[in-house]
């Protein structure tokens, strides 16, 4: 019979050669791309757009070491392949930008340009790593963010910060509204703004990049909001999103993915994307990247 020393050594060893393939499976995992299809409804969506595809992407993160820019260029060239009516990157392009962030910010238009070129429109909001601000204390870096805004412009990405734009549909003049909302942590949120030129009843997308602007959101003005910002919590329990890293170092609210149920205020609903980059260390461990595909349908007004 084996010793009880031996069988605590062949179990140390087990768990060492476990966190050994953990560890190395976290540095593979964030070029395996999930691919998400949901349904969204929406009061008074006019005809033209029921059935039509919006696609959501977030989090890029350039610029960290070892950042996900493979992973995003293949999310972009499916959205390309998918030919949806409209494309949405909800913030944090950049990961932390530095004295010299040219480089990350061409490498950031470059990737989503194919959009453009592709006929696909395409609308952004930035986010808080987009003003250099890793935490909440962090001083904005605003001439930084302009830049990326004003080199996205140029591209042809329209930026929106607390305004709305009426959605082209080919075909169609029946209005479906894109409100865009600034950045949280740079204290260039203003929901009431953003609001203010949509027309009462109106059928509406909401693009945020943090998932704590949806609070802010009044009751039934926001049927389908997108965010991002979580990276999914980046390392969690499998198959259980809410036991994630973010959830017990930051006590956050929201779901770090998926649909955020008994969050915000009535008839209103949030879609948390996984994102494509990450944060500290460029690992995911059962939190694959995600992009995410969302078909229209009309939903009746209670």
């Amino acid at each position: 019979m084996k010793s009880i020393a031996q069988k605590l050594k062949y179990t140390a060893l087990g768990i060492a050669n476990a966190i050994i393939l953990l560890v190395i499976w976290s540095f593979i995992e964030p070029r395996m791309l999930n691919v998400e299809n949901e349904t969204a409804e929406i009061p008074n969506l006019p005809a033209s757009w029921s059935g039509k595809q919006i696609a959501q992407l977030t989090d890029f993160q350039i610029g960290l070491w070892g950042d996900n820019r493979g992973t995003a260029r293949r999310s972009v060239a499916k959205i390309v392949e998918a030919k949806p009516a409209i494309a949405l990157i909800s913030g944090d392009f950049l990961y932390h930008p530095g004295e010299n962030i040219t480089p990350e910010i061409e490498t950031a238009v470059d990737i989503v340009r194919p959009l453009v070129e592709a006929g696909i429109p395409t609308y952004a909001v930035l986010g808080n790593h987009d003003y250099g601000m890793s935490s909440k204390k962090a001083t904005p870096k605003t001439q930084e963010a302009e830049r990326l805004e004003i080199k996205l412009e140029a591209a042809g990405i329209k930026v929106l910060e607390n305004e709305v734009v009426q959605l082209p549909l080919s075909g169609s003049n029946e209005p479906l509204y894109l409100v865009g909302v600034g950045s949280l942590w740079a204290s260039r949120d203003n929901v009431d703004k953003a609001l203010d030129s949509v027309p009462d009843s109106s059928p509406r997308i909401v693009m945020i990049h943090n998932p704590d602007t949806f609070e802010q959101f009044p009751v039934n003005s926001a049927p389908l909001a997108v965010a991002g910002h979580t990276h999914g919590g980046q390392v969690r329990v499998p198959g259980l999103p809410q036991w994630s890293w973010l959830r017990f170092t930051q006590k956050d609210k929201v779901y770090a993915d998926g649909w955020a149920k008994g969050f915000g205020e009535p008839s209103n609903r949030l879609y948390v994307n996984r994102g494509i980059g990450m944060s500290i260390a460029p690992i995911r461990l059962f939190c694959r990247p995600e992009l995410t595909f969302f078909t229209l349908q009309p939903e009746e007004v209670s």
